[in-house]
Formats: C-alpha cells, sequence, structure tokens
C-alpha cells in the first residue's frame, strides 16, 4: 500500500496539530486523538476512504503484532501488562493496609505538605532507570502520604514529570542514557571525531543540558517554597479545601514491610532483569558484558513485567504472613486494580496511534528541513532547542526527536562550528525532553498522570507553566553558551534567569504560604 509522501509538505503537521489543540479546547482526550488518527490516515490515503481504513487497521494491529517479523510486539505488550500488574499491586497495597501503615508512618516522620512533596521529588535518586518505571513507582508509594497532607493529584503528577524524563536523559546509566549514547558513539565515528568518547560526550552534554538540570531543580523549589503558577493554584486550593477523610481502608493492621518489601522488590528485580535482558543482547553479538552496554540493550518491557510480578507474589506472600487480606477480598483487589488501569491503557493505545500516523506523515523530517538555511551559527543551540522542543511537542516523543534531530546538529555543527557541536547536541536533548514533557500525545505524560491518578488535561495544563517557564531561561542560557562558547556561563545565565522567575513567583504565591507546615 502505497502512502502519499507529507515529507516537505507543512500539511504534515495537521494530525499532531489538530489533536493537540482539540484536546486542549474539548478536555476530551480520546476524542482528540481519534479526530487527529483518522485525520492522518485519510490525508496518506489520498482520501480514499478504503485504503485509509486498511491503513489504519494495520496500523492498530500493529500496535500487538510485528507483521514483517511475524510476532508479538513485546515491548507494547509488556508496557499494557506492567500497567495491569501495577493496578493490581496498587489494589492490594491499599486492600492490605499497606499505604495506611504507610501513610500513618510519613505522618509521623514528615511534618507537613512541603516534606511530602520534597519526599515525593526526592525518590528519583532511587528510580532514574528508567521513566516509565518511575513515574508510576514512584506515583504508588507517594501518592497515599501526597493524599494525607492534601498535595493535588495534579501536583504530584507534575513531581513524578518534571523529574522523570530530566534525570533519566543526564544519567548514563539509565534506558535513556545508554539510548542516547548510541546514538553519540554513530555521530562521531560518522563525522571522524576522536577529541571524545561517546561516555565523555554524553557526561559533557549532560552538564549543558539545562532544561533538564533546571527542571529538576525547580521541581524542589516548587515542592519547598510552594510556588503555585497558573491553575496549580486552584488545584492546591481545592486538595486543601476538601475535608479530612477517613481511613482508606477497614483494615487496621496493615504493616509498613508489606509496602516496602514489594517496592524494594520491584525495583531490584527490574533493575536485574534490565542487566540480565542487556547481557543476553551483548552476548548473542559476541560483546563482553559491562554495565552500560548491558542497559544500552536492555528490554525494558520485560524487565518490568518482571518486576512486577515479583512484587506482586512478595506482597501476597506478606498478606498470607499476617493475613490481612481474605481470599475475596485478595481477587476483587485484582479486578479493581486492573480496571482503574483501563482508560490509561485507551489512552496509550491511541497515543501510540498516532505517533505512528505522524511518522509516516514524516511531520519530524518537514520540522527539521525548519533548521536549514540562513542561521546565525550563534543562535544555532537556542534554534536547535526550541526546534526541537516543537518536534517532541508535535510528535509526541523524545527518542523519536533524539534520532531524527542529533544526526541535523551534529552535520551542521561539525561543519559550521565544530565548537559548538556537543552544545548543539546538548540542546536538542534539552528541547526534545521539553516538548514531551508539555505534549498531552507524549506516553510519559501520560503515564506520570497515571501514576498520580490525576486527569491527563488537568496534568497539561497545571505543568505547563513550570515547564515554560524553565524553557525560557534555557533559551536565555543557550544564547549565551552560543555566543561565548562557554558552558559555564550558559549555565549561570541559565540560574540567574530562572531564580529571578522564581523570586517573582515567590512574592505572587506569597499567600498562600500559610498552608506550608
Amino acid at each position: 500500500m502505497e502512502l502519499i509522501n507529507y515529507s516537505t509538505s507543512a500539511w504534515s503537521i495537521l494530525p499532531p496539530i489538530l489533536a493537540l489543540v482539540l484536546a486542549v479546547i474539548t478536555r476530551k482526550v480520546l476524542l482528540s486523538l481519534s479526530v487527529g488518527i483518522i485525520i492522518g490516515a485519510l490525508m496518506l490515503g489520498g482520501g480514499d476512504i478504503a485504503t485509509s481504513f486498511v491503513y489504519l487497521k494495520d496500523n492498530v494491529f500493529s500496535l500487538v503484532y510485528d507483521t514483517q517479523a511475524h510476532e508479538l510486539n513485546t515491548n507494547n505488550v509488556n508496557i499494557l501488562l506492567f500497567l495491569l500488574l501495577l493496578g493490581a499491586l496498587t489494589a492490594l497495597l491499599t486492600a492490605s493496609g499497606s499505604n495506611q501503615a504507610f501513610a500513618n508512618w510519613a505522618q509521623k516522620r514528615i511534618k507537613g505538605r512541603r516534606g511530602a512533596k520534597m519526599m515525593a521529588a526526592g525518590l528519583v535518586f532511587f528510580t532514574f532507570i528508567d521513566d516509565y518505571f518511575h513515574s508510576l513507582a514512584v506515583g504508588a508509594i507517594a501518592r497515599p502520604v501526597t493524599d494525607k497532607f492534601k498535595v493535588s493529584r495534579a501536583k504530584l503528577a507534575y513531581i513524578l514529570d518534571s523529574t522523570a524524563a530530566p534525570m533519566c536523559v543526564i544519567m548514563p546509566i539509565s534506558s535513556w542514557g545508554a539510548y542516547i549514547i548510541t546514538l553519540i558513539a554513530g555521530l562521531l565515528a560518522t563525522h571522524s571525531i576522536t577529541g571524545y568518547s561517546p561516555i565523555g560526550a554524553f557526561m559533557a552534554m549532560s552538564a549543558m543540558n539545562f532544561y533538564a538540570i533546571f527542571s529538576i531543580i525547580m521541581v524542589f523549589c516548587v515542592a519547598y517554597f510552594s510556588l503555585d503558577l497558573g491553575s496549580m493554584s486552584r488545584h492546591e486550593a481545592a486538595a486543601l479545601a476538601k475535608p479530612d477523610e477517613e481511613a482508606e481502608t477497614i483494615i487496621v493492621n496493615g504493616r509498613m514491610r508489606n509496602l516496602v518489601f514489594p517496592i524494594v522488590t520491584l525495583i531490584a528485580a527490574t533493575v536485574f532483569m534490565m542487566m540480565y535482558t542487556g547481557n543476553q543482547a551483548l552476548a548473542e553479538e559476541g560483546l563482553p558484558f559491562s554495565v552500560l552496554g548491558a542497559f544500552e540493550n536492555t528490554t525494558v518491557g520485560i524487565s518490568l513485567v518482571v518486576g512486577g510480578v515479583s512484587a506482586i507474589v512478595v506482597l501476597t506472600l506478606c498478606i498470607i504472613a499476617g493475613r490481612h487480606v481474605d481470599i475475596p477480598t485478595y481477587f476483587k483487589a485484582w479486578l479493581l486494580g486492573m480496571k482503574s488501569m483501563l482508560g490509561a491503557i485507551l489512552i496509550l493505545l491511541f497515543a501510540w496511534t498516532i505517533n505512528n500516523v505522524v511518522g509516516d506523515m514524516k511531520t519530524g523530517e518537514y520540522l527539521s528541513t525548519l533548521v536549514s538555511g540562513n542561521l546565525s551559527i550563534e543562535l544555532l543551540p537556542a534554534l536547535l532547542f526550541v526546534l526541537g522542543a516543537a518536534m517532541a511537542f508535535s510528535t509526541g516523543t523524545s527518542w523519536g526527536t533524539f534520532g531524527i534531530m542529533l544526526p541535523i546538529a551534529a552535520a551542521i555543527a561539525a561543519n559550521a562550528a565544530p565548537e559548538l557541536l556537543l552544545p548543539c547536541l546538548s540542546a536538542v536533548m534539552a528541547g526534545a525532553v521539553c516538548g514531551d514533557h508539555c505534549s498531552p500525545i507524549s506516553d510519559t505524560t501520560i503515564l506520570s498522570s497515571t501514576g498520580a491518578k490525576c486527569g491527563l488535561m488537568d496534568h497539561v495544563t497545571t505543568q505547563l507553566p513550570y515547564a515554560m517557564s524553565v524553557a525560557a531561561a534555557t533559551v536565555c542560557g543557550y544564547i549565551v553558551l552560543g555566543f561565548t562558547r562557554s558552558g559555564i556561563l550558559g549555565f549561570i545565565t541559565t540560574a540567574v534567569v530562572l531564580a529571578i522567575l522564581i523570586v517573582i513567583f515567590r512574592k505572587k504565591a506569597q499567600t498562600n504560604e500559610k498552608y506550608v507546615m
């Protein structure tokens, strides 16, 4: 089936832009995604309904079955299985009283809303191996505590999202870091650059990834100073106005160990399987084992499923040992937990579908052509940041943006200004994460709202002011870096601009300070 080629046409951005605009206006995510998918299919099929229907059928089918390889699309299937397992795990933790036990423990040691938010943000230093894992696992751990101290679900979703990809993208031992290092190695070889090793180049780029670094800093500032921007103020006020609720469960003999043991098992089993599957891939290629190589070649989906199954097994054993839940309640929790994830799964399936449509529309290729022409070399890092953000926002994928934009940025910088090579690559990485943060069709955005059990559009609209503030400071930093060729001056500029913005926001938020304990 031959599709219409839109790689050089501005029409290629119509389906994602239409879906995004409708999502913001109507706040009906599935409807908006459906419209974008259908319009994209009709455009690719040249307006022929039969061709468009066949394309759409094949597209949806490919989400779970790779017709070319004649096998299941195991990564997608495993991600969906993990969501179901996580829903069951969360429900079992609640039914066993473990969440309530942890909330009671936290209430004694965490003295208020500030502590609850700082705890949620700080967990990223233990769960940075993968953004999916972080958003869902930390959401399950932190949600009972933030609920206890009346922190809005929108604020928790923001904390999850803004500590997930930003941390993963600057850590070499993560699924993101391994993927980017692989791309960098190829780029260095292509342009015959021997002054850096791939890992050395990655670490230097991470230090210049101003958006990622300052997004994490911004989260802790927001958590500590209670900076509520835009509609976040409304969500926080609504959470504070809620009357104190009774215990979430009738069970009064729950134990905090029933939460700690499964979560530790989840983390340990996931990391072990990531290393194991990565090592298997290395062995098949005849390569020696290495930690970085294992993370580079790991299979995240199956690792998450094994981690989820292991956590549920451990929790089940704890429940049996403590006799916390009877058999009917146990199986009811399984059903309720999996049912709670169906909405997120449906949105994720629609997001994957429109991402495939956007890929076939060649939206990324069209956007990448915007960097050609008469561009000021000094402004190149800032322009690449903006373009990377626009591409990730439109396509809903950071990794896809990396794959398209990093080679383009490397080619431009290697020929025009070799000293700006790493800053340009850093700017692409930063822009991709920024656009991914702001896009309602991004899988990490969807999973962060899922982890916090927050409405998707509530999360998108409340996170946007924070993301845009960091993005504005980042653009200033990259402009200074481009003109001075100094990463340190760019970093300082970003810090100063963001500090000024935080001071301004802090003054506006002073009226809410009485709620911070």
